[in-house]
């Protein structure tokens, strides 16, 4: 019998960012899984299937004698290796499955007979981790008080937020920038990582006792992730201070983000290595970001930006200068950007606590440091 370990200590394994084995299969490890996890399945899809449903039927030992034949031989002693080379990687790894049962036991024991290893198990699994995350959510389990930075698009509040110890990036747990043009290339996560994500940052924001919560002025959703209601009213309810930059300053920085680091995404995402192909990979996406505005701009309005979007590129593709683009950033900010972001702090209950340029707020949110 090997020696079996198991832990519930969920703080120390988010805090310190244990390495963790997800053995659970593809599709539950892509429904919602725990930070810093890797997934290496003790079964597929259609073999966790397979047991489930011979479960139902036939009861839990003919199922345990299924799995054992499906999972018997080669695939048992290369998924023993697999885990094993993992966990000479990250020697603190620790193994979890849906509920701290019959997969994770199981590849405790294999990696045990495999190399001497004791793992450490994650008792109650996925269901038990998830349940501590989601008590991280409510805003009962925060004792830090939030303050929201607003500013209108292309300030650098994210870039500011970044740069602060007691910050909570939402737009990058939720991997969106916030407005139809900072969307990326890559996917965002599902609903349940995205509350992950945020409750594993809550997580480590209280175990280093800031006193105050730093987060920008996003409103409940970011992209198609959305907030729970309540830490979302709890998040707003904090101090609003609103950062001003200069017109051109927000020009640069959005020129900067949406078509120098967006191209530069595109085309390692798509592997283009000439640049031309690169920026018209780029143009088709930002194209497709450009007509979900359509209504909201008007159609005089979208065909004009949509036509400074086109010869931008033309411009870059004739001259190698992506400049032009700042023509189509200007009419964005002054049409769209700016009155929606004016509308939207009109319609705040509280007024803020401070309005200032980017020095006075800079050093006002590292007052509240700790």
């Amino acid at each position: 019998m090997y020696p079996d370990r198991q832990t519930a200590a969920y703080e120390d394994i988010i805090v310190n960012d244990i390495p963790m084995i997800d053995v659970r299969s593809p599709g539950e490890f892509k429904s919602g899984a725990i930070p810093s996890s890797v997934n290496i399945p003790l079964l597929t899809d259609d073999e966790r299937h397979q047991v489930g449903l011979t479960y139902r039927k036939k009861g839990k030992d003919v199922a345990f004698r299924v799995a054992n034949d499906l999972i018997d031989g080669d695939k048992k002693q290369m998924l023993s290796e697999i885990w094993c080379a993992y966990l000479d990687r990250y020697p603190d790894c620790v193994v979890y499955c849906a509920r701290g049962g019959m997969r994770s036991e199981t590849a405790a024991r294999w990696i045990y007979q495999q190399s001497g290893t004791q793992v450490g198990r994650i008792e109650g699994g996925y269901k038990a981790m998830r349940t501590y995350l989601l008590s991280r959510l409510e805003p009962e389990s925060i004792n830090s008080k939030p303050v929201v930075l607003g500013g209108r698009t292309g300030s650098g509040k994210t870039r500011l937020l970044n740069s602060l110890a007691n910050s909570i990036d939402l737009e990058g747990l939720a991997n969106h920038r916030g407005s139809t043009f900072g969307r990326f290339t890559t996917p965002q996560p599902g609903q349940a990582d995205f509350e992950n994500r945020l409750a594993a940052a809550l997580t480590k924001h209280g175990a280093a006792h800031h006193s105050h919560l730093l987060l920008e002025d996003e409103g409940r959703h970011v992209g198609k992730r959305y907030l729970p209601k309540e830490l979302a009213q709890f998040f707003y309810s904090g101090d609003l201070v609103v950062m001003e930059v200069d017109f051109e300053e927000r020009v640069d920085n959005i020129y900067q983000e949406y078509v120098i680091d967006s191209q530069k995404r595109c085309a390692d995402l798509t592997g283009a290595k000439d640049g031309m192909q690169r920026m018209w990979h780029w143009f088709d996406d930002m194209n497709r970001n450009l007509e979900r505005i359509a209504k909201r701009l008007g159609k005089d309005r979208f065909e004009e930006v949509k036509a400074l979007l086109e010869s931008g590129c033309y411009h870059q593709e004739a001259n190698g200068d992506p400049q032009a683009h700042k023509h189509w950033i200007r009419l964005l900010l002054h049409h769209y950007y700016d009155p929606m972001y004016d509308y939207q702090l009109q319609k705040r209950e509280m007024a803020p606590v401070l309005v200032g340029k980017q020095g006075v707020i800079r050093q006002y949110l590292r007052s509240l440091g700790n």
